[in-house]
């Protein structure tokens, strides 16, 4: 059984996907750090770098948000297009101007040392296609297989999508029906005219927020809603509406189960707290005896394998193989739960045997195919370090 609990505390509200019992997913939204991400502002100008083809935005936040030159020009269709993108010979101070007013969506939170980082290239998630307006292409999910089934999606999508625009279609349309692609695109369609109105009268004025995407919540529920998600239960009143509101533009109401269990700690349930705790923890013991450690730096996060108490019964190689393929299913389970991104280097017991090493990387492989963002397996390097990365759950586009 599938769950999601939204726990909402005096500082904090938790978002957690729980299947079965067991935690599988932890996201967190502090009160006095907002999340912007798929918020979409009327922006000015402040600031544009020429040096850094770069420039500054105010969208009415406490600190200006920053855009690239990539993120002003044309959206390039990267599942066809594998060659590194190479910008256009052109400047910034072409394209954008001090003051103007510009349309812009927030991609990616700010930090304590940096803003958060805003685009022209507008996405607006349902549950079955992404809609891109200002972009000229239609993309299929890689995950997505059947050739007959990528054409059927796509003429679907060719015969409402306007002049110009741009979808992506999720993996969740997969073998759903003509009827339920149309309704969700055609109400992302007249959501982005309503926010393009709101732009055209409003961008003559200051900054303003012209959509709420809600974005945790709402990427969640939209995620997860087509893999047998059997309930939502909250503490809150207002996050009860919002769940409520969501559900009922994806149509999906009378199929989930909504349970409001106002000011209750939901943390009691399924001991999530204990479960909660042991994220925190730097080490994570394996049923073996052997143990990972997980080191999140700037740059990167680095991950160790250490057999601990684990002495093996037979030969040295195969005592790693135990050791190495029980933390690989751990460290993918620890990824997903403490959403790790960026690049992930894992530093795995020395193994002699090249094809011990293939199982390593077709485990790790299989068992992230339970994610629901993208990674990539770069394989091991001469050092025998495993190079991996992965998106972070806010900044996945499921493509």
């Amino acid at each position: 059984m599938l769950e999601i609990i939204i726990n909402k505390e005096p500082n904090k509200k938790s978002i957690m996907l729980v299947e079965n019992g067991i935690l599988v997913e932890k996201h967190e939204e502090h009160h006095d750090r907002q999340r912007l991400e798929g918020n979409i502002y009327c922006g000015k100008v402040q600031n544009v770098l020429e040096g850094m083809q770069s420039a500054f935005i105010d969208i009415g936040d406490k600190r200006n948000t920053f855009i690239r030159l990539k993120d002003l020009l044309p959206k390039e269709d990267e599942a066809k297009n594998n060659e590194k993108y190479k910008l256009p010979n052109c400047k910034i101070n072409e394209l954008i101007k001090q003051d103007m007013k510009i349309l812009v969506q927030v991609k990616r939170d700010g930090t304590e040392k940096k803003g958060a980082r805003v685009s022209t290239h507008i996405n607006l998630s349902g549950r079955f296609i992404v809609f891109m307006p200002n972009s000229d292409f239609i993309t299929v999910s890689q995950k997505i297989e059947d050739e007959n089934e990528k054409k059927r999606l796509i003429d679907i999508v060719k015969t409402i999508l306007p002049e110009n625009t741009g979808a992506i279609v999720r993996t969740s349309s997969e073998g759903m029906s003509k009827e339920n692609i149309e309704t969700d695109l055609e109400e992302l369609i007249k959501k982005w005219k309503n926010i393009k109105k709101q732009y055209d009268e409003h961008k003559l004025n200051g900054p303003k927020l012209l959509y709420d995407n809600k974005a945790l919540l709402r990427r969640t529920l939209i995620d997860v809603v087509d893999r047998n998600l059997n309930k939502v239960i909250v503490n809150d009143l207002k996050t009860y509406k919002d769940v409520s509101e969501i559900l009922k533009s994806m149509n999906m109401m009378d199929s989930i189960k909504l349970d409001l269990k106002e000011n209750e700690d939901l943390l009691n349930m399924y001991s999530l707290r204990e479960q909660l705790e042991k994220i925190e923890n730097r080490k994570n013991w394996l049923k073996c005896g052997g143990f990972i450690t997980i080191d999140k730096t700037e740059a990167l996060t680095a991950i160790d394998v250490n057999t601990g108490k684990y002495t093996g019964s037979k030969d040295l190689e195969h005592t790693v193989f135990k050791v190495n393929k029980e933390a690989t299913i751990e460290i993918a389970k620890q990824l997903r739960l403490r959403d790790i991104g960026g690049i992930i280097i894992i530093d795995y017991i020395d193994m002699h045997d090249d094809e011990n090493k293939n199982k390593i990387v077709e485990i790790l492989t299989k068992e992230l195919k339970k994610d629901r963002t993208k990674s990539q397996i770069l394989g091991f390097t001469k050092l025998n370090l495993l190079e991996m990365t992965r998106k972070n759950m806010c900044n996945n586009d499921d493509f």
